[in-house]
């Protein structure tokens, strides 16, 4: 985790993240522990499902990409052994710089389990929205954020994520992000959808500002975002994470000026990837790292 955050720290990252390194799961490697991490320690969650509890699980819209599930709820929820604000103090301790610390949206969390017990979606949302706010109370990162992946090829479930995640933040006390984007499952977008559908759902959400997967979306999208209530800033992705190729600082910079150019610069919060490294080379994440600053100095006459 060091080796991460004092890479970050060397490419000029004004805020920099753990990495989400205490998170990797050996049986569920591809989505580097964003789901097993959160639901497998809290109590209520079991691991093992009978055949008929499995085919459920695997009949329910928008779960193909997992062959089973991170468990299964078989009793009221609670945090169980899950220790976010150990996972957080560790790497506070490895850095001085601004932090950013992140959880999964517990919309996201009740889609990919199984559920033996609520048997009601939005009674499952919110009992995991109800053991996140409890394990973020008291942390002190610069920035809490919430990511969601999930909604944005179902958006019709908006309303409900958007409870979910709104009881997340509030116990957070420090700048609360919400990241948005349409997946990362091998380098292959999983949701398909557009932003258009999705701006009531942002503007239900009570957070200081998002984090948008942005860098190869189309124009028409940038000019959309000019809907999201003005007191919610944004953040524009700005490099693609999906593609070895690393951006030059001049097209991140273009990339930043198109965007000022739709929203204004003082709606644009950060610049920053559309989403994590984790399925791109070490060198290639460490690169796209340091075009992300070059880009943004280049942008600003540095």
């Amino acid at each position: 985790m060091l080796a991460v955050i004092k890479t970050q720290e060397l490419a000029g990252i004004d805020v920099v993240a753990d990495g989400e390194l205490n998170r990797w799961d050996v049986n569920h490697a591809e989505t580097n522990g964003m789901i097993d991490f959160f639901v497998k320690p809290m109590h209520g969650v079991q691991q093992r499902l009978t055949s008929q509890q499995l085919d459920t699980w695997r009949a329910t819209a928008g779960n193909q990409f997992r062959a089973m599930p991170p468990g299964i709820v078989t009793d009221d929820l609670d945090g169980g052994m899950l220790n976010l604000r150990g996972d957080y103090e560790l790497f506070r301790s490895l850095t001085k710089r601004p932090t950013k610390f992140t959880v999964t949206s517990p919309y996201m969390l009740a889609k990919m389990l199984a559920d033996a017990h609520y048997q009601d979606l939005e009674q499952l949302v919110m009992a995991l929205a109800d053991v996140l706010q409890k394990q973020l109370i008291g942390l002190d990162a610069n920035v809490i954020q919430v990511d969601e992946a999930n909604v944005t090829g179902h958006p019709d479930d908006g309303p409900l994520a958007a409870a979910g995640i709104n009881h997340v933040l509030q116990g957070v006390s420090t700048e609360k992000a919400v990241h948005l984007c349409f997946g990362n499952y091998g380098g292959q977008t999983i949701q398909t959808g557009e932003y258009e559908k999705l701006l009531d759902f942002l503007n239900l959400l009570e957070c200081d500002h998002l984090v948008l997967e942005m860098a190869r979306r189309p124009n028409k999208e940038l000019t959309l975002l000019q809907h999201v209530k003005q007191d919610t800033g944004i953040g524009v992705g700005v490099i693609d994470i999906k593609d070895n190729e690393v951006e030059s600082p001049e097209i991140v910079a273009q990339r930043i000026e198109q965007a000022s150019h739709i929203l204004g610069v003082e709606r644009i919060r950060y610049v920053h990837p559309d989403c994590g490294f984790w399925m791109l080379p070490r060198s290639v994440a460490d690169a796209k790292m340091r075009s992300l600053v070059q880009g943004r100095n280049l942008f600003e006459g540095r």
